[in-house]
């Protein structure tokens, strides 16, 4: 059966942990040697571009860019024709869009797998990434305190599946009207043995936390809406007293792009305790451990 990595919880805990295994060996089976990887944005990018390129380079693949201009998906052919045809070519088709129904439709009728480098509902390799970074740098996450500070998106919410199947307790503090639902805590909850709590005060939700997370307050489509969530978001960024609520030398941790003075201080991300470039050195190993791991390899 053809797996597909859309969202973290494709994987059980299992599957998870040995992701990350194979994100973390010296070498891996070239699975790809001989095959195409189609590689879509309809987003810009820079880690995401570099490090899947690389990833399928590494494991013996072709990489080919194609903008989403070049394909329109669904406006010059549709989500279905699209993949098809480029399901007779590659081995791995990949997708960074605005809507994730595109990478859903993708791969309900993709014979080869389909992996999702970013939609507006998830961001699961960059939450591999995190969670990789987090127990290279601090251990096992069992039982540790994981927070995340600001808007409820695609990537707190890849962070916070992966933390919680890992054992994980997070903590999020996010604005009024900008937090996660209760069902969204409620889903959480009963994926593994960590859990979920949610604070509208950014002090709050860093208190005993082993590593803090932040990422940008608009993101991208969301330009419009800058200077109201500048408004809504004061008293959410992430500066030495916020950090000081965290547990001594917990460390810092952001997705990039960092926009210094709004999300973070340039103190903290460019300080001592900031993970942010070992973090995203590992989008490069957690995408050719996921790759590995569609193609077979245990």
């Amino acid at each position: 059966m053809t797996r597909n990595l859309l969202d973290i919880v494709d994987l059980d805990a299992d599957e998870l942990s040995l992701v990350l295994d194979l994100a973390q060996r010296p070498a891996l089976p070239r699975v790809l040697d001989g095959q195409g990887a189609a590689l879509i944005f309809e987003k810009p990018s820079n880690r995401t571009r570099h490090s899947m390129e690389m990833a399928v380079v590494q494991l013996g693949g072709h990489p080919v860019y194609t903008r989403g201009e070049e394909v329109g998906l669904d406006v010059r052919e549709t989500v279905e024709d699209v993949t098809r045809v480029m399901a007779g070519y590659h081995g791995l088709l990949a997708a960074r869009v605005f809507q994730h129904d595109k990478v859903v439709r993708m791969a309900a009728c993709s014979p080869v797998p389909v992996v999702n480098m970013l939609s507006d509902h998830s961001h699961p390799l960059q939450g591999l990434a995190d969670v990789l970074t987090m127990q290279q740098v601090h251990g096992s996450l069992v039982g540790q305190t994981v927070a995340y500070v600001g808007d409820w998106n695609n990537v707190s919410r890849s962070l916070a599946e992966a933390c919680v199947m890992l054992g994980a307790h997070v903590s999020l503090g996010c604005p009024v009207g900008y937090h996660a639902p209760d069902e969204e805590l409620e889903r959480l909850a009963g994926l593994g043995v960590g859990s979920i709590r949610q604070s509208h005060r950014g002090a709050d939700a860093v208190r005993g936390a082993i590593a803090v997370h932040t990422d940008t307050w608009t993101s991208m489509g969301q330009e419009a809406e800058k200077a109201e969530r500048v408004k809504v978001f004061e008293g959410f960024g992430v500066d030495e007293t916020l950090m000081a609520h965290a547990l001594p030398g917990a460390g810092f941790y952001h997705c990039l792009p960092a926009y210094r003075g709004y999300e973070v201080a340039a103190e903290v991300i460019d300080g001592p305790h900031s993970h942010v470039i070992q973090q995203a050195h590992n989008r490069l190993h957690a995408a050719r451990g996921v790759l590995a791991f569609l193609f077979g390899v245990r």
